[in-house]
């Protein structure tokens, strides 16, 4: 009876070492999805997946998914560092009622390029970062959320966003003036970074809303024809946050800046038009002009007066 009891433990452990190795075995590095292809199949390049959710389950820690021709992937949840890629192909990513992407990959990082994200008034946030080490989001269209069309809300200190040639446009709750296009909100309050290259952010409720520990750079971008803010920087406690805007264009919005309590915004080289108001300092708030900025044709330039302090250029 004991030897039988011992053998039948060899066979379970056996077993468990056997299935373990297949699932490895399994996972490629390198996986494909096709808008005519089966999540039953192995996601390789003559056998590709439907979708993303049913690639990333083959797809081993820090490879990649492919899109190998045009369709729609649908929603994911991203627990890994993984690449997802579909540079130069109409790859989307179509929701209602839930949010697009969510990055929930611990201290992985993540890189996401080429996809369009629509959420059909409906969708909930474009991408929703939980925790990553780094994120990035390239040459993607992110349209149509009723939250935002990025929204950073990682909890480790030090984590980061790079957002580079991609649109974020018609994002946000209209009737009721809530969310917007990009939102880096850290929570609970930590230190964040993150650096915008050549991104658009049209006709959302809020432009980019910056909040509590966010440290952000923008180059090369616009925000414009935005419900409220185009650029907005405050804190609700005791941790700042910083913004730096630089060859930035802010113009059509309710406001083109706005800095709010323990905020610092410096501005170099950026044009601000067309608002309601230009710049608006509140909360103690500090802002700081740059090199050729440039505050004018707003409803009101710079309330207060003298709220943005001008440093000549070196």
């Amino acid at each position: 009876m004991r030897k039988s009891v011992q053998l039948r433990i060899f066979a379970m452990v056996l077993f468990a070492l056997l299935v373990s190795a297949a699932t490895a075995h399994a996972q490629a590095t390198r996986t494909w999805v096709s808008g005519v292809g089966d999540d039953a199949n192995p996601c390789s390049r003559t056998a590709p997946c439907k979708t993303f959710a049913g690639a990333i389950s083959k797809t081993a820690v820090c490879g990649e998914i492919d899109v190998l021709d045009p369709g729609g992937f649908g929603a994911l949840t991203i627990t890994k560092c993984i690449s997802i890629e579909a540079e130069g192909l109409i790859a989307g990513v179509l929701v209602s009622g839930t949010n697009g992407f969510v990055v929930a990959a611990g201290a992985g990082d993540v890189m996401i390029r080429g996809l369009t994200f629509e959420g059909l008034g409906t969708g909930l946030n474009g991408i929703r970062v939980t925790s990553a080490g780094k994120v990035y989001i390239e040459n993607c269209e992110i349209n149509n959320f009723t939250g935002f069309g990025i929204d950073f809300e990682p909890s480790a200190t030090g984590t980061q966003l790079f957002v580079t040639n991609t649109t974020v446009r018609n994002n946000g709750n209209f009737g009721a003036s809530t969310g917007g296009g990009i939102l880096t909100a850290p929570s609970p309050v930590v230190v964040v970074l993150g650096s915008l290259n050549n991104v658009r952010i049209e006709g959302n409720v809020s432009g980019l809303v910056n909040k509590d520990g966010g440290n952000i750079t923008i180059q090369n971008s616009v925000s414009a024809g935005n419900k409220l803010a185009g650029f907005s920087s405050a804190s609700t406690g005791a941790t700042g946050t910083a913004l730096f805007l630089d060859h930035v264009n802010s113009m059509n919005n309710q406001t083109g800046v706005v800095v709010g309590a323990v905020a610092v915004v410096r501005m170099a080289d950026t044009s601000i038009t067309g608002n309601g108001t230009g710049v608006s300092v509140t909360g103690g708030g500090q802002a700081f002009g740059f090199g050729s900025s440039n505050i004018a044709g707003n409803g009101t330039d710079i309330s207060p007066a003298n709220g943005v302090t001008t440093i000549a250029a070196h």
